[in-house]
């Protein structure tokens, strides 16, 4: 498998500030363009007080920031200059982060999904939804909230798709704050896929498509997880993609670019699965030559090298 989408990360709690303004922005569509992307997605248009756009709503009932620039107005904009196509991710308050509470994301994003809407969705490059609440397991309320909101991003929107990209609960699934890489009480592929036949069974109507991210699970369990993922996936007619993760999960220094030999590891596993289409989380910090971290260019080269050899073949 090719990559041939990324996550864009603007918003984020656990990963630095790049601190890029429209020129650092221009330069990487430019990058992620060269290396087969057509794909951006925006991972959440706001987390807790910050924004990547001047929510009237947001701002107003959640006493969010208003931010110092439109990043979703310049990431459509680069989208469309680029021909790449841009899924917006929906608002994340960090109260379930807080709680487990998910309808409070339900009753919030009914208003951001309208208001966005209203502001970008005539953009040419505007071609999908993100649900950005992630979940690992059978997670109380995930199928009536994912449900919801899944139908209103389609219904207003008439029709476009709409994805998740949940976590499967393996053996590194620990807290990003944690000081541990492991733990104990890992899903067994039985229980995962029992527990995701439950949920796709229930949200099959108002999500077109699954990227379940990669590096919770070792190496050696990627195959039969993708098997497994991909056959759920087909049951309920959904396209089944893979949130091939750039960045180590295995290092204690949280995060790094992954080691090239993983992410091969990882997007041969997905292509023996038969995936429909690969993404990564994420470009700009852990693959793009203008990344903070300078193992990130090397990733680049290192797949770029890979891809013409695949090309070739």
């Amino acid at each position: 498998m090719l990559i041939t989408g990324t996550f864009i990360d603007e918003i984020s709690h656990d990963i630095p500030h790049q601190n890029w303004g429209a020129a650092e922005w221009e330069n990487d569509f430019r990058y992620m363009r060269a290396m087969g992307i057509d794909t951006v997605i925006v991972i959440r248009c706001g987390y807790r007080r910050f924004l990547t756009y001047p929510s009237a709503y947001l701002i107003r009932e959640q006493g969010c920031y208003s931010p110092p620039i439109d990043l979703i107005d310049l990431f459509l904009t680069l989208a469309e200059k680029y021909g790449m196509s841009l899924y917006f991710g929906l608002y994340d308050s960090g109260v379930y982060w807080d709680t487990g509470n998910m309808q409070h994301e339900a009753d919030i994003n009914k208003y951001v999904i309208e208001e966005v809407w209203q502001r970008y969705g005539h953009r040419k490059a505007f071609k999908g939804w993100y649900l950005s609440t992630e979940i690992s397991r059978k997670t109380k309320g995930a199928i009536e909230t994912f449900s919801s909101m899944g139908t209103m991003c389609k219904q207003i929107s008439d029709g476009l798709p709409v994805f998740i990209s949940p976590w499967i609960d393996g053996k590194k699934a620990v807290m990003a704050a944690s000081g541990t890489l492991t733990k104990a009480d890992a899903v067994s592929l039985q229980e995962h896929e029992q527990e995701w036949n439950e949920i796709f069974d229930g949200i099959q109507q108002s999500v077109d498509a699954v990227a379940f991210q990669d590096g919770h699970i070792d190496f050696h369990e990627l195959e039969d997880f993708f098997r497994v993922n991909k056959q759920l996936a087909n049951k309920y007619h959904l396209q089944c993609w893979t949130n091939a993760e750039s960045f180590d999960r295995d290092m204690p220094i949280k995060f790094l670019p992954i080691k090239f030999e993983k992410l091969k590891l990882k997007l041969e596993a997905a292509g023996r699965a038969g995936y429909d289409k690969a993404i990564t989380f994420e470009f700009s910090h852990f693959m793009s030559p203008q990344s903070a971290y300078v193992q990130a260019q090397h990733l680049y080269n290192r797949y770029n090298e890979y891809k013409q050899l695949w090309l070739q073949q």
